[in-house]
């Protein structure tokens, strides 16, 4: 039988969530649970660096173990953040024209995919079925960097901080982890009825 691990402290209401929606996993997959009691207030790391070290290690697990869940290959630039400017550019030409997922998508396989393509934006537009010269044409229009700026102070002024945020009316989601939240609120809102987690009886 597989099992899985839950380490947990009663003072960490997220421990809560997460003793439901494992609970509810577990009975989906037939899993078994090793429960795991501990005291937050005993763990200590005596360096902060190797804390340091230990959550950029479980960060970039997470991020594999998401992509994985997602379908997807993600494998960060050795040289850090890329270049990502005339790419946001050319997604406000993209979203004018009906084409953003399919450019967004684009970029970012391009980005953090196996094969690194980023030099290659041009590509990735015309994959996405728009027009070449008009697309490199788009880049430099003063238009475009004013909506790129005003998406950033609009963002900022409803409260958010951070890639990715997603709003539903105004309940504010951040990160990709939200997704069951920002599936639960969008159920809510179409007035369909779905059974969500947590309402399994």
């Amino acid at each position: 039988m597989t099992t899985v691990e839950f380490y947990f402290d009663f003072t960490c209401p997220r421990s809560y969530l997460a003793t439901v929606r494992l609970h509810e996993a577990a009975l989906r997959t037939g899993a078994d649970i090793v429960w795991q009691p501990f005291d937050l207030k005993e763990l200590s790391l005596s360096k902060k660096p190797e804390k340091e070290a230990r959550q950029a290690n479980w960060k970039a697990a997470d991020l594999q173990a998401w992509a994985a869940y997602c379908g997807l290959q993600i494998q960060l630039p050795a040289a850090g953040t890329p270049a990502t400017r005339e790419a946001l550019l050319g997604a406000v030409y993209a979203a004018a024209r009906g084409k953003a997922f399919d450019y967004v998508k684009g970029v970012y396989a391009a980005l953090y995919g196996p094969t690194d393509r980023s030099s290659e934006l041009g590509s990735v537009a015309s994959a996405a079925g728009l027009d070449g010269p008009a697309f490199v044409t788009a880049l430099a229009d003063p238009e475009a960097a004013r909506i790129v700026a005003a998406n950033g102070a609009e963002l900022e002024s409803r409260g958010g901080f951070r890639s990715a945020t997603m709003f539903i009316g105004e309940q504010m989601f951040c990160g990709s982890s939200r997704m069951p939240l920002v599936e639960f609120a969008l159920a809510q809102s179409s007035g369909r009825q779905f059974v969500m987690p947590g309402q399994h009886g």
